[in-house]
């Protein structure tokens, strides 16, 4: 995480341990669980490593205790980590929650759980600390979204890409996702839309490729495909194109502070979408974009919704209204600056805490 070196120069005598990937231990952080086995996609994925989940927690919480430790950072995974946090809250140890889970979107209930088992919350939405602070949970501080670290040097010189400026070449990004199953429901998908608009417009299809799937998944559309980037040049591929198709997801909030209009898609499995439908209360928008600017900016289209024909009309819409696109580019203008969170230091916060 960003905040790490900065913390470990401030707490020098402070050993770290835990959960954590190969930046982490690259920093020095002794690594008891590798984050690669804790990832899990979806419900039906997520049942299937229950007994992992449960071990892992029953292991940290006698870690906690045999080496005595002061202070915990949890860092999102909320089912996991709030059962971490009520464990290790009773052993007596500050919780530092960085970032808040979504508990206004899945389960409100979880307020009540912050607010006794947390010492500290930090937010990354807008809104998020007004919604915390009303169900109880007193101590919260609002943080810049990551990606405003991530983007801070490319955030100032964003193309303009005036209405029109596509005239002699076209250029749509396609994000299909980062998952397989993502990819292969989606992509045929947002090619056949591309297919259509090329009947009218001098379309150059650009693709970003994710690298840790198997490649031949895009081997199919190769000769469709005129310009691919990796997944590290995300940003050169928004800087270049006029519009986006994309899988919902974190990279929709990334198009949304680039500017980049964009159809947002999202398809899951049957067993996720029931589950969904049935037990889940969240009525709001899926996109991150969206959820930050309190209304539909970008077009969202569901599971059976995510054809050709639905997204079609938001691209010609797009393409022919100046208003409607000088609209939505100048409300995504807006993006970057509901992220900014407070001004403080993240590292000196917690620095404070582990030195009480």
């Amino acid at each position: 995480m960003s905040f790490v070196p900065e913390l470990k120069r401030l707490c020098p005598d402070t050993h770290f341990f835990g959960v954590g990937g190969d930046e982490l231990k690259s920093l020095g952080m002794e690594i008891l669980y590798h984050l690669k086995d804790f990832s899990s996609m979806g419900v039906s994925e997520v049942i299937q490593k229950i007994p992992f989940y449960f071990k892992a927690l029953k292991n940290l919480e006698e870690e906690v205790v045999r080496r005595g430790t002061k202070v915990a950072i949890v860092i999102d995974f909320q089912d996991f980590n709030l059962r971490l946090a009520r464990k290790l809250s009773r052993r007596g140890v500050k919780v530092l929650y960085y970032v808040a889970p979504q508990a206004w979107a899945w389960k409100p209930h979880r307020a009540a759980v912050l607010a006794k088992n947390v010492h500290t919350l930090f937010t990354i939405l807008p809104f998020e600390k007004n919604w915390f602070k009303e169900r109880g949970v007193h101590q919260v501080k609002s943080i810049p979204h990551p990606l405003m670290l991530t983007y801070k040097d490319q955030l100032h010189d964003i193309p303009a890409k005036p209405f029109k400026s596509w005239d002699k070449k076209l250029k749509i990004l396609l994000l299909p996702g980062s998952r397989r199953a993502e990819v292969t429901s989606l992509l045929p998908i947002f090619i056949n839309t591309v297919k259509e608009l090329r009947k009218k417009y001098n379309v150059e299809i650009h693709l970003v490729k994710v690298d840790h799937i198997n490649q031949e998944i895009y081997e199919f559309f190769r000769h469709e495909i005129d310009v691919t980037y990796a997944s590290k040049d995300l940003t050169k591929a928004m800087k270049e194109c006029h519009l986006a198709i994309a899988a919902s997801g974190t990279v929709t909030l990334s198009t949304g502070l680039f500017e980049l209009p964009t159809v947002v898609c999202y398809k899951s499995s049957l067993l996720n979408v029931f589950i969904f439908y049935n037990f889940i209360k969240y009525q709001g928008a899926i996109s991150l974009t969206n959820i930050i600017h309190g209304r539909l900016v970008l077009p969202e289209l569901v599971q059976d919704g995510v054809e050709t024909a639905q997204i079609l009309p938001f691209i010609s819409t797009w393409l022919e209204d100046e208003k409607v696109y000088n609209e939505i580019k100048s409300t995504l203008k807006q993006t970057k600056y509901l992220l900014s969170g407070e001004d403080f230091s993240v590292p000196a916060y917690m620095a404070g805490v582990i030195h009480e």
